[in-house]
């Protein structure tokens, strides 16, 4: 079990708010008394920001394994949403050691599930809509990182993105990880047509 985080680099900015030695030393004796089994911490980044008077604290993970595990909290104190930050971390840590355990164990009997069969008319499916003009509202850079897809699983799993894009090093195709309604993930990789 990791006891203590000894030399961990921690790095803490602020986004129009003065970082003082207090806050400072506060955020960095929260991220050190993290007690995680697993994965091994590498390097930590708190970003600390207010917004119309509310006080944000994003805490980011760097940790061993390609894993990443992005959490942030708004309250009206600063000092209580990085208490509320570093507590949805040990959260999701004990989600991901609890996952990790169970995709050990067999798969219990019954785990197909059936669908029960409808026909549609063809008039049905041609309706006369509006079509509305589709637009993206936000673009953000992602890295692709190269992982296999139990990994990427894990990954999706810490973070709480509905979707994982990744070069696949099973495959060494590009793909992407996603998170079903059912609670399961799917995995999409891209057809080679040039092959076809």
């Amino acid at each position: 079990m990791q006891k203590h985080n000894v030399n961990l680099p921690i790095i803490i900015t602020g986004r129009h708010v003065e970082i003082t030695d207090a806050i400072r030393e506060y955020a960095t004796k929260k991220i050190e008394s993290l007690h995680l089994d697993y994965p091994r911490i590498i390097e930590a980044k708190v970003i600390l920001d207010i917004e119309h008077h509310r006080q944000i604290a994003e805490i980011i993970l760097f940790c061993a394994d390609h894993i990443v595990i992005e959490v942030k909290s708004t309250t009206e104190d600063i000092y209580a949403s990085i208490d509320e930050s570093t507590s949805k971390i040990a959260r999701r840590m004990r989600k991901f050691k609890t996952r990790l355990l169970k995709s050990h164990r067999p798969r219990k009997n019954g785990s197909i599930r059936h669908i029960e069969e409808q026909v549609f008319h063809a008039d049905d499916l041609h309706g006369e809509e509006e079509t509305i003009e589709a637009a993206y509202v936000h673009k953000e850079p992602y890295k692709v990182r190269p992982l296999f897809p139990d990994e990427a699983v894990l990954d999706l799993e810490m973070s709480a993105r509905p979707f994982i894009v990744f070069h696949n090093q099973t495959t060494h195709k590009l793909a992407i990880m996603f998170r079903r309604k059912d609670g399961e993930y799917g995995l999409i990789e891209p057809e080679d047509t040039a092959a076809a």
